[in-house]
C-alpha cells in the first residue's frame, strides 16, 4: 500500500463513522410501508424522575460503572450528582437510560422508558452533602420545568422496586425536597383516618407496587419515616403510618385537606 492510500484511510474511516452515526439517529422507517410523513408528533416525554444512590466510593468510580457495566450487566443513568455538587450528564434526556430496571409505579410498568434517572454519589450509610443537595434541587427545577414533569413525580428507586432496591436510603432527606416542592409529602396536620380506611388502597393510589406488601411497607418507611427495617418480613404499618397514608392519598386524588 502506497503512502497516499494510507493517508486516505483516516478520512475514509471518519466519513464512515459520520454516515453510521447519521443512520443511527435517522427516523425509523418500516421498509414494508410507504413513508408519508406527518408533522403531528413529538418526542416521547418522561413522566417521572427516579432518584438513586450510587452505593460506591466516588463519583469517578460511578462514572466508570455507568459507562460500562456492574456485576449484573450494563447500567446507566441520565445524570450523576457528585458529593461536591458537580452534575454530570451521561444519557440525553430524550433517550432511554438503563437505570430503573424491573418495577412499577402506579400504572407505569416500563420505567426506563417513562423516567429520568438521577444517580447521587453516596456510599450506603453516609450523609448526603449540602453541595449535592443544592445541585440536585437545581437539576430538579430544570428538569421539571423544561420537560414538564409534575414536581410531585419524584420518587426513589426503592419506591418502584421495593423487593430489589433500598436506594436512595433512609438517610435521604425527602422532607427537604418536599419543602422545595418536589415529591409527594403530607401537608398540614396529620389526623386519624376514618373507620374503614384501607391503607393498601392508599398505597396503590400513591403508586407503590403491592406484590410484596412487607417490602412495600419497608420502602414506605424509608421514604416517609426515615427508617430502615432491613429485610423484616413482618414489616407493618403503625398508627402514624396510617395518618401519613391518609394525608398522602387525599393529596394524590386531589381531595381538599380539612
Amino acid at each position: 500500500m502506497d503512502t497516499r492510500s494510507r493517508s486516505c484511510l483516516p478520512l475514509a474511516f471518519a466519513a464512515l463513522v459520520l454516515l453510521l452515526s447519521a443512520c443511527a439517529h435517522a427516523p425509523q422507517r418500516n421498509p414494508l410501508a410507504e413513508w408519508v410523513p406527518s408533522p403531528n408528533f413529538d418526542a416521547r416525554r418522561p413522566q417521572l424522575i427516579v432518584l438513586h444512590a450510587t452505593e460506591q466510593q466516588s463519583a469517578a468510580e460511578s462514572l466508570h460503572t455507568l459507562r460500562t457495566r456492574n456485576s449484573k450487566g450494563p447500567v446507566s443513568a441520565h445524570y450523576l450528582v457528585g458529593d461536591d455538587g458537580r452534575i454530570y450528564q451521561l444519557v440525553a434526556d430524550g433517550d432511554r437510560a438503563w437505570q430503573a430496571g424491573a418495577g412499577c409505579w402506579g400504572t407505569m410498568t416500563e420505567l426506563n422508558s417513562a423516567s429520568i434517572g438521577i444517580e447521587i454519589d453516596n456510599a450506603r450509610g453516609e450523609p448526603y452533602t449540602e453541595p449535592q443537595l443544592a445541585a440536585l434541587l437545581r437539576l430538579l427545577d430544570d428538569l421539571t420545568t423544561r420537560l414538564a414533569i409534575p414536581k410531585s413525580q419524584v420518587i426513589g428507586h426503592s419506591d418502584l422496586a421495593p423487593r430489589r432496591k433500598v436506594d436512595p436510603g433512609a438517610q435521604f432527606p425527602w422532607q427537604r425536597l418536599a419543602e422545595a416542592g418536589y415529591g409527594l409529602w403530607p401537608r398540614g396536620p396529620l389526623v386519624d383516618p376514618p373507620a374503614g380506611f384501607d391503607p393498601w388502597l392508599a398505597m396503590a393510589a400513591i403508586g407503590y407496587p403491592l406484590d410484596d406488601r412487607a417490602a412495600a411497607v419497608r420502602a414506605f418507611h424509608r421514604h416517609y419515616r426515615a427508617r430502615d427495617d432491613g429485610d423484616d418480613p413482618q414489616a407493618a404499618f403503625d398508627a402514624e403510618d396510617l395518618r401519613i397514608l391518609h394525608a398522602l392519598a387525599r393529596q394524590r386524588v386531589g381531595e381538599p385537606m380539612p
